[in-house]
């Protein structure tokens, strides 16, 4: 099953490698205002707030997840063509919307399908999960070089295929038995764990420190007089980082504890978001910080998986994966985009990407305090 996940894992980051750095430059090519870019790229993030909870729940009460992540990826890949039927800011709202709650089905239930296949293994999850990452560099770097030379509306085409290599990779998946007589608790029990709170609170900051990379990162570079492809180069590079954290990951993990691995992780990215601020005209520190990605999203990723993964039995792993994409991707990744889209025009990127900084430098905090000492670095695997 190990291929056919990584197959999927690749498909899936790919279309976010097509259309995350790019479809901003597209909504400004049409005219729209930057508060308007910034309401349609977050309303991913919008969806993820409550949608993962609904399919989650549909998931884990009747073993359905594949047929959930099948039907959802069919019905994200029609929606999504609405971008070639208007270029309405109602109608693209109304599109992206639908593709977004459909959308926001999928990984959830594919990352706890993941994690119980590999429920003996879980050292081999970062293995089979950097097949995602090589998805997003080959489609960031692809699409960075064609609109080099293509019209910016090329970009959506490229998506649309992208989504129906998710769709058609999502047909080989298969059901993972689960243990019998594990009974799920109720999602509140779970909420009252102040670990878990104090991770699921960092994870909203963290994902909100990323609102401003995601919706102006692309648009902050070209405004400095970088071309598309280096633009593209830069995105892989992040992603590049990622797949060495992933590798090292089991290593790293004998020798140091989760919680000092999330320290560090928000320690970087309070840096990281500065020097995109404010070092946007020096290469070689744009450089040094989209390497950075491999700690501010990579390490933390790997460490709130593994997490995840020790504190939930089974039966509630769709659950928590849910719970978690709804909080820190949800309304952290809303709460991000909507911020950065207020600052951008009134203030500035500098100050818009100091933001991002002052929201790490929370979740740094909630993780000091919340998460407790004893949780054993082997488990991040």
């Amino acid at each position: 099953m190990g291929p056919r996940l990584s197959a999927w894992y690749f498909w899936y980051f790919a279309f976010i490698g097509a259309f995350l750095p790019y479809f901003a430059l597209y909504l400004q090519s049409i005219g729209l205002s930057a508060g308007r870019i910034a309401v349609l790229m977050s309303l991913g993030q919008f969806m993820r707030l409550l949608a993962p909870l609904l399919w989650s729940w549909l998931a884990d009460s009747g073993g359905r997840r594949v047929r959930i992540v099948v039907a959802s990826s069919a019905a994200a890949l029609a929606s999504f063509s609405a971008v070639f039927l208007t270029q309405d800011f109602v109608g693209l709202l109304i599109g992206m919307a639908i593709l977004h709650f459909f959308w926001s089905a999928s990984l959830p239930l594919v990352e706890a399908l993941t994690l119980g296949h590999l429920a003996a293994h879980p050292e081999r999850y970062g293995r089979i999960r950097l097949w995602g990452s090589v998805g997003f560099i080959v489609t960031v770097l692809g699409v960075g070089f064609l609109l080099d030379i293509a019209p910016i509306r090329s970009q959506l085409w490229v998506s649309w295929a992208l989504l129906l290599g998710t769709l058609l990779s999502a047909l080989t998946l298969r059901e993972v038995k689960e243990p019998a007589g594990q009974v799920a608790a109720p999602i509140l029990d779970v909420l009252r764990q102040r670990k878990v709170v104090f991770l699921l609170g960092a994870g909203l900051f963290m994902t909100a420190a990323h609102g401003a990379l995601y919706v102006f990162y692309s648009i902050h570079l070209v405004a400095q007089g970088y071309g598309k492809s280096l633009v593209g180069l830069l995105w892989t590079l992040g992603v590049v980082a990622e797949i060495f954290v992933f590798l090292l990951m089991p290593r790293i993990s004998l020798r140091v504890s989760m919680r000092q691995i999330l320290l560090a992780c928000f320690a970087l990215a309070v840096l990281r978001f500065m020097l995109i601020g404010w070092a946007v005209e020096v290469i070689g520190l744009l450089v040094f910080a989209q390497l950075l990605h491999g700690a501010s999203f990579g390490a933390h990723h790997a460490a709130t998986m593994a997490a995840l993964n020790r504190w939930f039995v089974a039966g509630q792993q769709a659950r928590a994966q849910a719970l978690y994409g709804s909080i820190a991707y949800g309304a952290g990744g809303l709460g991000g985009a909507l911020l950065a889209g207020a600052l951008w025009e009134s203030a500035g990127a500098g100050i818009t990407f100091s933001a991002a900084s002052a929201l790490a430098l929370i979740g740094l905090i909630l993780i000091w305090r919340g998460v407790p000492g004893d949780s054993a670095g082997a488990a991040v695997r």
